[in-house]
């Protein structure tokens, strides 16, 4: 499968998880302020009931207090009424919200009956009209009787509208059944959370605050009119909040939350998934460069030694001992450098598998590298360049294995030389230094330098600097990974600096022996 193709598919599956996970999200998102707006209709609709049942008791209490008063007077009044006066009573009942009897009153009137005349005798000679006459008596009466009442009731009301506001808050409300009140209403309406509240008068002043009353989730709070009817300037109110109001509205959409999970977790594993494909592309791309890379490097040595076998078959070769010497050479050298390239190829795959065992003694990295840089130094002349050392490292007794720590140092000089510039002079460094208890190894070139993109894939195992379709350097890939596994196994690090057309530096740092 293509790169491109790879991509696009991804592209569109990661928008596609993307999306649903963005819709889930908004449906939660809006599953939680629904719920919130349910929860709020739901208090502001408990507190308008508490100031409903509020305003109740205040006029229950008023018709107590006047209704009774006028009950007194008119009570005055029948005594002194005629003997011949009848009584008449009427009994008003006030029920509460739910339908229970809270306070009846009881209206009595006085009638005066005709007591020259009894009421069962009608004669013969009042006429027709007697009975029509006595109708409209009888509704006058009770019309009388009901202006009365009404009249009565009229004054309660009165008195309420004109001195209610005027008493005290604490007189007006009963704070007890207040919190009755509010919990009932709250629970009729579907909210059972624990909740705490206050009444503030019309000046701002906090008049009653609940007994178990708590700040914590009093940023978010109701507020409603006790009295609906007093002016704005005098009009209390009540404020309730609910310190528990998150955790409801998070439990009430926490089915969501699985499904939000298992998307997250679907999401996760297609990233995974395209990071293997671009990882295991990546590397059959390394290995395609491998086995390239191996062939060229494998070729020319093959070649060469075909070739020098075919002159040995040449008769003129056999009687020319130095053409014989010449050839016998050539075949030897191409012959070791076949097997060295096998070698290092085996000898990753021995690190891979983690089987390698380092033969660690004491070394003077000074010493070793006096003696690499002396017989690299021919090589490095061969192509017009110059090696300089400076070794100030004070202590540089390390415990390592000997052959590997020669091969890291060899690598890195050799690197050097495969990437020289052509138009400058060669020119390569070696340094030791002691830091922070650690003995430092720089390599320094100034060959063609590699690009900051490049630069971290360096130490990669079969990664090459691409060069286009040029194969003049040659090489597996594997000289600096090498070098990385090294001198990680010998708990040092190493890094590399570089600029294109300027030179690399590798810098190497080791534990002492001492350490």
């Amino acid at each position: 499968m293509k790169k491109s193709t790879i991509w696009i598919l991804g592209v569109v599956m990661g928008l596609s998880f993307l999306s649903l996970l963005y819709l889930q999200i908004s449906y939660i998102e809006e599953m939680a302020n629904m719920r919130n707006e349910q929860f709020d209709a739901s208090v502001k609709r408990a507190l308008m009931a508490a100031s409903r049942d509020v305003e109740l008791d205040e006029v229950e209490r008023w018709l107590r207090e006047d209704v009774s008063e006028a009950e007194k007077r008119v009570w005055e009044q029948s005594q002194q009424t005629p003997s011949s006066s009848t009584l008449h009573t009427q009994r008003i009942t006030v029920t509460s919200p739910n339908g229970t009897v809270s306070s009846s009153v009881e209206f009595k009137s006085y009638t005066e009956e005709n007591t020259n005349v009894p009421r069962a005798v009608i004669s013969r000679k009042h006429g027709a009209k007697t009975i029509p006459q006595t109708s409209r008596s009888l509704v006058d009466i009770i019309k009388n009787r009901y202006l009365y009442q009404r009249a009565l009731v009229d004054e309660v009301v009165w008195q309420m509208v004109y001195h209610a506001m005027d008493k005290p808050l604490a007189e007006r409300v009963n704070f007890k059944n207040l919190d009755q009140y509010i919990k009932s209403a709250l629970i009729d309406n579907g909210v059972e959370l624990n909740y705490h509240f206050r009444v503030i008068d019309g000046d701002g002043h906090e008049v009653y605050r609940c007994s178990d009353y708590v700040d914590e989730g009093s940023e978010v709070a109701y507020s409603w009119p006790l009295f609906l009817n007093d002016p704005p300037a005098r009009m209390s109110v009540i404020k309730v909040h609910f310190p528990g109001k998150a955790g409801y509205i998070s439990d009430s959409i926490s089915f969501m939350i699985p499904s939000l999970i298992f998307t997250l977790i679907l999401l996760v594993t297609f990233i995974f998934t395209i990071y293997i494909i671009f990882r295991q592309k990546k590397l059959t791309e390394m290995k395609n460069d491998f086995v390239n890379n191996m062939t060229h490097e494998f070729k020319t040595p093959i070649s060469t030694i075909s070739l020098a076998a075919q002159m040995l078959g040449d008769p003129a070769v056999g009687k020319s001992p130095a053409m014989f010497k010449h050839i016998s050479t050539v075949i030897n050298d191409e012959t070791k450098r076949l097997r060295f390239q096998v070698e290092k190829v085996l000898q990753m795959s021995m690190f891979d598998r983690q089987k390698a065992t380092l033969k660690r003694k004491e070394i003077d990295v000074n010493e070793l590298i006096k003696g690499v840089v002396s017989t690299f130094a021919l090589k490095v002349e061969s192509h017009g360049g110059k090696i300089e050392s400076d070794l100030e490292a004070q202590d540089a007794v390390i415990f390592a294995d000997e052959m590997h720590i020669t091969n890291v140092i060899f690598n890195l000089m050799d690197n050097a030389v495969k990437y020289k510039r052509d138009d400058e002079k060669m020119l390569l460094k070696v340094q030791t230094w002691n830091d922070s208890g650690k003995l430092m190894i720089a390599i320094q070139d100034n060959g063609i330098g590699i690009k900051k993109e490049n630069l971290k894939k360096i130490f990669d195992k079969f990664y090459r600097v691409h060069t286009g379709n040029l194969h003049d350097v040659k090489g597996f890939g594997l000289g600096l990974a090498y070098v990385k596994k090294i001198v990680t196994d010998h708990k040092g690090t190493i890094r590399a600096e570089s600029e294109v057309n300027v030179g690399t530096k590798f810098i190497i740092a080791l534990p002492l022996l001492k350490n």
